[in-house]
């Protein structure tokens, strides 16, 4: 947007009307609506397929066509601002870059000739997405509904769960000319209040032009986005796993537009946690946290470490095992470790395939890949069944932690290839960079591996065991916890 939004008002309705229409060069979504009330001249403003057409009609065009006698233009505006409830959502006006980002927003403004300002009504009617269940968490007896693409419909889902008074919702605008909304929600008797003006101040600094999702934003929230391999700040689409993390004292941050809720800081062991875990028996949550630490490893290193022991380390298999092996890839074409990375790089194209075809066509993808060419890939030579096992266990696995795809999806490679090149020893080098650089994460002061790293003992088996709710009942224990320590 031009300097000129940033100028001032004048009282002269046609001074306004025309530097509207300059900085708007004609849009054909705009519509002026003059009228004369009472003898004097008024504008309403509208952006097509933004208001609601009927409470047009009830708000805005019946009360003023029903005024009488009023003197002057300040005897309408006093009306409008002060003697009627004509909406919920109703600010005053003094400037062209807020009457064009509250026009833009769906709100309707009142021109009226005399005064050097004008009202925005909040009577938004365009077209929403309805609340539906989520796609990317599923849960069993969860709730079932997610975030959509409006904030206030988002905010209401939170406000509906916590309704307490020390739940906070603090407004923000990030992108020059997109004017996103961006909302931040925590609760004040829980979050750090350092932690809020620091996301306060980074999200402010956002010198973006436009800001379309939660992504745009996640490279400034989190200050270790470039140099950490995981992500400090997650991502949730069930309106209860924020609840649960704002219980904890994190701070969440909705964006206009975009369904996911960023939750900061998370730590490491967010991501095997499910709201299920709260709804089943103890024992049984510890069974399912543990068997997805497992998948994780398996996600991860079992690539590697199959071609680390068949390539350098043959004595750790049975003989009659590495008999079996050795037939098997004497028939394939290609050696181990190319064989291995062109199957798991196959993989990954049939994934994202998937992933990006229509639903109707994105599963049958996956059954034709799965299928038919592994099972024709097999039969013809080309690759060996164990390998083919090796990265069916790996694929599998990787679908237990949805939160870590991106991170496992480039980590199978890394050990893949320090497998091939150097056996076990490779991977154990490339364990310890991966140790030593999720060990630095230290978002907004808290460790990324706590309460691991550094170790608490009071909440250290929180992270393989789910607590008790009636310990939970007794203290009360928030993020802060782990800045402190």
């Amino acid at each position: 947007m031009n300097d000129t939004s940033e100028i001032v008002m004048t009282d002269d309705i046609d001074i306004t009307l025309s530097e509207i229409k300059r900085q708007c060069a004609q849009t054909d979504d705009l519509n002026i609506m003059n009228v004369e009330v009472c003898g004097i001249r008024c504008s309403v403003l509208t952006v097509e397929a933004m208001v609601s057409t009927s409470a047009m009609s009830d708000l805005v065009f019946q009360p003023l066509m029903s005024l009488r006698y009023c003197q002057s233009g300040d005897d309408i505006f006093d009306y409008l601002t002060r003697q009627s409830l004509l909406s919920t959502q109703r600010k005053t006006v003094s400037s062209y870059k807020e009457i064009f980002t509250m026009l833009f927003s769906g709100f309707c403004i009142i021109l009226v000739n005399g005064v050097s300002k004008c009202v925005a009504l909040g009577i938004q009617g365009f077209d929403r997405r309805s609340v539906s269940t989520p796609d990317s968490e599923q849960t069993v007896r969860g709730s079932q509904d997610s975030f959509g693409e409006t904030v206030r419909t988002n905010l209401s889902l939170v406000r509906r769960r916590m309704k307490t008074p020390t739940l906070r919702f603090e407004m923000l605008t990030c992108g020059k000319l997109s004017q996103t909304d961006v909302c931040l929600m925590y609760l004040a008797d829980r979050a750090d209040a350092k932690m809020v003006e620091t996301l306060k101040k980074r999200i402010n600094g956002i010198e973006l032009d436009t800001v379309l999702s939660s992504g745009y934003i996640e490279p400034f929230v989190d200050a270790g986005y470039k140099k950490s391999f995981f992500s400090s700040v997650m991502t949730t689409q069930r309106p209860d796993v924020a609840c649960v993390r704002l219980n904890e004292g994190r701070i969440c941050i909705l964006v206009d537009g975009s369904p996911f809720c960023l939750v900061c800081p998370s730590l490491f062991m967010d991501s095997f946690q499910t709201m299920d875990d709260l709804c089943t028996k103890r024992y049984y949550a510890a069974f399912i946290r543990w068997l997805k630490y497992f998948a994780f490893v398996l996600a991860v290193v079992l690539p590697g470490l199959y071609l680390a022991l068949v390539m350098f380390h043959p004595e750790a298999f049975t003989l009659k095992l590495l008999l079996n092996l050795y037939v098997s890839e004497e028939a394939t074409p290609f050696p181990l470790a190319v064989e291995m990375t062109l199957l798991v790089v196959m993989f990954e194209i049939m994934r994202e395939a998937g992933i990006r075809l229509p639903r109707s066509v994105g599963g049958a993808v996956s059954i034709v890949g799965g299928l038919i060419v592994g099972d024709a890939a097999v039969k013809s030579g080309l690759i060996s069944a164990p390998l083919l096992i090796v990265v069916g266990i790996t694929a599998t696995s990787a679908f237990v932690v949805p939160q870590l795809e991106q991170q496992i999806s480039v980590l199978r490679l890394i050990y893949i290839v320090s497998g091939s090149a150097a056996g076990l020893f490779g991977l154990a080098v490339c364990t310890v960079l991966f140790a030593a650089n999720i060990c630095a994460m230290d978002e907004l002061s808290v460790s990324f591996l706590a309460p691991l790293s550094p170790f608490f003992k009071d909440r250290a088996s929180g992270a393989l065991f789910r607590q008790d709710l009636r310990s939970c009942a007794k203290r009360r224990d928030t993020i802060e916890r782990y800045e402190q320590g």
